[in-house]
């Protein structure tokens, strides 16, 4: 989206204490990296643990991603009309992993009404390396840290969320005040 000469702001979603200060500084760091493109950035984290430990109390293991994602583009577009953002920008490669099939963008896009824009979605893996390559995030993409979406990772994540059970299953969830705690929780970066 930078190379289109679009300015972005980025949103990360830490789960402290099951993810540490070494994965969030990885995210800066690719940020400021990033930024180097986009004439500075801004990035907002977000604490996602309370969101993540209330899913995994109140829904079945293998609807853990799927939740997730919903709740992730649910706080991506209150930040975005927040700071007057026209869209939504995601890093998903179709197929890539078990959140990134069409039925699985179905359900996470079902709950926002902002455009959502994927510019890698047809990209492979390697397509992806050689870019991040290109712009020097590769080495820093890599490192070993846990990022929020492997904390209570499923054994067999849905592949192909029907979006009736994923609603019913949502319900046991009060989704409002999650939100409002998670929204209330976010700092700023400026790079």
């Amino acid at each position: 989206m930078n190379k289109r000469g679009m300015k972005i702001d980025c949103l990360h979603f830490h789960s402290f204490p099951y993810t540490g200060e070494a994965a969030k500084q990885k995210v800066m760091d690719l940020t400021a990296k990033i930024g180097e493109y986009n004439g500075g950035i801004n990035l907002y984290v977000v604490s996602f643990t309370k969101i993540q430990e209330a899913i995994h109390e109140n829904c079945p293991e293998e609807y853990m991603i799927t939740m997730m994602r919903r709740f992730m583009m649910r706080i991506a577009e209150r930040l975005a009309k927040k700071l007057g953002c026209q869209a939504i920008i995601t890093g998903e490669s179709l197929g890539q992993v078990a959140s990134q099939t069409i039925e699985s963008i179905t359900s996470s896009n079902s709950v926002v009404s902002m455009p959502v824009l994927r510019p890698l979605i047809a990209f492979d893996k390697l397509d992806i390396i050689e870019i991040s390559r290109k712009i020097d995030t590769y080495e820093t993409s890599i490192l070993p840290y846990e990022d929020c979406c492997t904390v209570f990772l499923p054994k067999f994540p849905l592949i192909k969320p029907d979006l009736s059970k994923v609603v019913k299953t949502e319900s046991r969830l009060n989704v409002e005040e999650l939100i409002e705690d998670a929204m209330q929780s976010i700092e700023k970066f400026s790079f």
